[in-house]
């Protein structure tokens, strides 16, 4: 059976929970996100079932709902209706992980902007560690 989803990876020396933290904030979404600008959502981490909107570069404004939620481990979303990333936090160690970005096959180019994402996540984290 053919994934239906390209996988971005990247190790980060930071502790699984702080990638965990980073990647549920939405108040830290803009700060990673290069395709994010702004979040509106009723709560500041995410859980199953959260929505809200977020303004993209482009000064679009989409809706957005967390669809699957594995608590330290995984979470993905629709934008707009459509299946957007996935989102996994993969322990390697005490104070380092793997960050997966799931990019579906259909959106292929978003990886660049994923690769950006991580390296952004690590950039912040491995600061603070």
């Amino acid at each position: 059976m053919e994934r239906r989803f390209v996988e971005v990876v990247r190790k980060i020396s930071a502790s699984p929970e702080a990638v965990w933290e980073i990647t549920t904030d939405t108040w830290r979404w803009p700060e990673w996100g290069p395709s994010i600008v702004h979040v509106q959502c009723s709560e500041r981490y995410i859980k199953a079932g959260s929505a809200g909107r977020v303004k993209t570069i482009f000064g679009l404004w989409l809706p957005f709902v967390i669809t699957d939620f594995e608590h330290g481990r995984r979470w993905s979303w629709l934008v707009a209706g459509i299946q957007a990333t996935g989102h996994r936090v993969e322990p390697i160690g005490v104070h380092r992980c793997r960050l997966v970005f799931e990019v579906p096959r259909l959106a292929f180019p978003y990886v660049v902007i994923c690769q950006l994402a991580e390296r952004r996540i690590a950039g912040i984290l491995e600061k603070q560690e």
